[in-house]
């Protein structure tokens, strides 16, 4: 690269890896807070905390990636326009393919690295994660065995523990029944503790007793020193790992496992995600282009009507919102499948247009006065609250 390219490349490459840290920072911080009820609830680690909000970054970079480019190139573009460079670049005789060729190419490696993410990475944090849910969900002292609370364990069995003693021993424990028919057993012991075995989950109970209440409406009690309480049905099936279209590698949906239990349910779906993943790539790329013909022309500060940036981010969210609404019809209608396509050739070609014809691809004017409408609405709003508060003060 030239070194006008060179340093058009810089200075979008260092706006853009910002945007990218604080959008990364604000969107795992929202991922991750919505699965800190699993956490708390459940009683895991700080360790197991920071796994799974480890395995979360990687699911969150392919939406986030593109955004941050828009934003990068749009902010250099836009300070590079109110600082004079883009015109006199424009005076210099420098082709326009000076300021794309830099500003593409990044977006090309940015793509690649999406690619990579959604393909290789993704579906192995997504599969680890789930993992670690199940056992989360598996581990029955984090699961059900709060202290004071009745938790339902499965349809007919509920447990309360009163209160979990400092050498993993359980006190006043207290289990209600009532899955065979017309039968309810009710136990209760003074203490106890669960213990695993490599093919067993069991309650172990001490100094108890256990009610049975027959159909004809008697109840026979019985005093135990000890008793097991098999728990290895509910242990299994929380434990079992559903892989959900999302969770499968590549190859998986280039060549599905016919038997796959999941994939016999709703094919149609696993081969909408390998058409997700072979389009959604391309964005980056896509939004480099629409930032490009929104910002890459000099011009006064007469004509901005909009600021750049949010004109290309209006313009990319439609088109964001287009290729998540196609995709998610796909899942269900096949014919979807070509409109994954059609999408991202579409916005791409209207962004090429305005940039070949050198001229700025902008909002309608319907839209923009729109947005002033709702602006001056909210300043509305906000004035006469400012004026009685500089009143009173």
């Amino acid at each position: 690269m030239k070194v006008l390219e060179r340093y058009i490349f810089k200075r979008v490459l260092v706006v853009f890896a910002a945007a990218l840290g604080w959008t990364l920072a604000i969107v795992w911080t929202t991922q991750v807070l919505a699965r800190i009820d699993l956490v708390t609830d459940s009683g895991q680690t700080a360790m197991t905390f920071f796994q799974i909000a480890t395995l979360v970054m990687p699911t969150v970079i392919p939406p986030v990636l593109p955004f941050a480019l828009i934003i990068g190139i749009t902010q250099t573009l836009a300070t590079m326009n109110a600082d004079s460079e883009l015109a006199v670049i424009s005076a210099s005789g420098s082709s326009r393919m000076t300021i794309v060729k830099p500003i593409m190419l990044l977006a090309l490696a940015a793509s690649v690295f999406s690619f990579a993410v959604d393909n290789l990475v993704e579906p192995a944090a997504r599969q680890k994660n789930r993992e670690l849910i199940a056992e989360s969900r598996g581990d029955l002292l984090s699961l059900v065995l709060q202290e004071g609370s009745f938790r339902r364990i499965e349809d007919g069995l509920y447990v309360q523990i009163g209160q979990r003693l400092p050498d993993g021993k359980l006190g006043q424990i207290f289990v209600a029944d009532s899955r065979e028919p017309n039968i309810d057993f009710i136990y209760y012991a003074k203490s106890g503790a669960v213990v695993r075995t490599a093919d067993k989950t069991a309650l172990l109970m001490f100094d108890g007793v256990v009610q049975r209440k027959t159909p004809s409406g008697g109840v026979s009690i019985i005093r135990f020193a000890s008793y097991s309480f098999d728990l290895g049905t509910f242990t299994s099936e929380v434990n079992q790992v559903t892989l959900q279209p999302k969770d499968q590698t590549l190859g998986f949906l280039l060549h599905p496992d016919a038997t796959d239990r999941n994939y016999q349910r709703k094919p149609q779906a696993y081969r909408a995600e390998l058409h997700r993943r072979m389009t959604e790539w391309l964005y980056p790329a896509i939004f480099a282009l629409i930032a490009i013909a929104v910002a890459g022309d000099a011009r006064s500060h007469r004509e901005a009507r909009v600021h750049p940036m949010i004109t290309a981010i209006v313009i990319a969210l439609f088109w964001w919102w287009v290729g998540y609404f196609v995709s998610d019809r796909a899942e269900t209608q096949p014919a979807f499948v070509y409109a994954m396509y059609a999408v991202p050739i579409i916005a791409s070609g209207v962004a090429i247009s305005f940039i070949v014809a050198n001229r700025a691809l902008e909002l309608p004017m319907g839209v923009i006065d729109w947005f002033g409408s709702v602006f001056r609405w909210i300043w509305s709003l906000i004035t006469p609250r400012r004026r009685i508060a500089a009143g009173g003060a």
